[in-house]
């Protein structure tokens, strides 16, 4: 089985708690898939929307493919995400929740086809992230001074 990670949302961990992670295909238009082989998507934006039995990423910007000409796609569009009924019933039923998103993680590649990697998400208060900062400052000075000492 073969992972090739092609995007990340590196603003994720930072602003959230990750409570669960899912994994779900993405359906895609033509000349998307060779953008996304490419390494031209943007998860900086985006989001999961729920609504009745699917679910939607939204936001997320995929470059046009310069080699399709006219058959080109729409950078940014809704596309539908494929999940099993009882996982979307599952996000349906925690979204409902305040203070909790269904956000997207990672875009990859696996066996060829392109899959995102979503979360079930709470956010993150100020306070929490400045706590983290200061302890991810604090392993930082104890491994310079051990690496010092040595």
């Amino acid at each position: 089985m073969v992972v090739k990670v092609v995007a990340t949302n590196r603003r994720a961990k930072h602003e959230y708690f990750i409570l669960e992670t899912f994994e779900a295909g993405i359906v895609l238009q033509g000349s998307e898939i060779k953008s996304v082989r490419m390494g031209q998507i943007s998860l900086a934006e985006a989001f999961v929307r729920i609504n009745g039995a699917e679910a939607w990423l939204e936001e997320a910007h995929i470059a046009p493919y310069e080699q399709a000409s006219r058959f080109n796609h729409e950078p940014v569009r809704p596309r539908k995400l494929l999940l099993h009924s009882s996982e979307i019933h599952k996000l349906w039923n925690t979204i409902r929740q305040k203070g909790v998103a269904v956000i997207p993680l990672s875009v990859y590649l696996k066996n060829g086809k392109a899959k995102v990697e979503i979360a079930i998400a709470k956010g993150k208060k100020l306070y929490d992230k400045r706590a983290e900062i200061a302890e991810r400052d604090s392993k930082r000075e104890i491994e310079r001074q051990l690496h010092s000492r040595n």
